[in-house]
């Protein structure tokens, strides 16, 4: 066999690899055992190769306010659990999700189709702190945004809060029961990006390598989706 069919057939079986890692994220040494590599192998081909995957497929992510044009946006938080990994001394915990990990903030269709993935931050950060830290609020700026109570106080569409010492208000629980309803897609478009169990399970790697992660899955959410 020719040394570049041999070397064709070790790169793919290379991307493999490093599609198995995102989808199961197991512990690297069972990919070794499963692939018939050595640990150092798998490491060193998933540190090689991710951003290579990630910019091969830059091209599948559409521009979200192209792709948000006349269309409602629905936004939702979600908790990317992690291991307690110190990051420029900012705490990871997520007292809402009594987790460590980094918060994402999802943009989706009224249909659940995904539009944006926001970039991480850590997880004892709040929602709206997330939401302005994105690019989100400019790439939706002209567009009907709804998200949910952890958006308050947001240019975000939300329901109410309880008010203290007192109930909601029967206009007040039925606005809520409504927009809860058309939030329920953005929780399946979520759901769906957690089909990649690298975002679902806890991640162990490094804290500084999971921005690429995040890109590289989005890319091939909507690579698979087809946009």
């Amino acid at each position: 066999m020719r040394p570049s069919r041999m070397w064709a057939l070790g790169l793919y079986k290379s991307v493999v690899l490093v599609l198995f890692l995102l989808r199961q994220n197991p512990v690297q040494e069972a990919a070794a055992e499963l692939f018939g590599i050595s640990q150092a192998t798998v490491s060193r081909r998933w540190t090689g190769l991710l951003p290579v995957v990630e910019k091969v497929l830059n091209s599948y992510v559409p521009d979200p306010t192209e792709v948000s044009q006349g269309r409602i946006v629905l936004i939702d938080g979600t908790l990317i659990p992690t291991w307690d990994w110190a990051r420029e001394g900012t705490s990871m915990f997520s007292g809402k999700h009594r987790d460590t990990g980094f918060n994402l903030q999802i943009a989706a269709t009224l249909a659940g189709d995904l539009l944006a993935v926001s970039e991480p931050v850590p997880g004892s950060r709040h929602d709206t702190h997330a939401w302005r830290q994105s690019t989100f609020p400019e790439a939706f700026a002209a567009r009907e945004n709804i998200g949910d109570l952890g958006h308050v106080g947001t240019s975000l569409l939300t329901g109410q809060r309880k008010p203290p010492g007192r109930e909601r208000s029967v206009g007040d629980k039925v606005a809520n029961q409504s927009i809860n309803t058309l939030r329920a897609a953005v929780e399946r478009a979520i759901a769906h990006l957690k089909d990649w169990k690298i975002l679902a399970t806890r991640y162990r790697g490094p804290l500084t390598r999971f921005p690429n992660i995040v890109r590289t899955v989005t890319a091939l959410t909507f690579y698979k989706k087809g946009w």
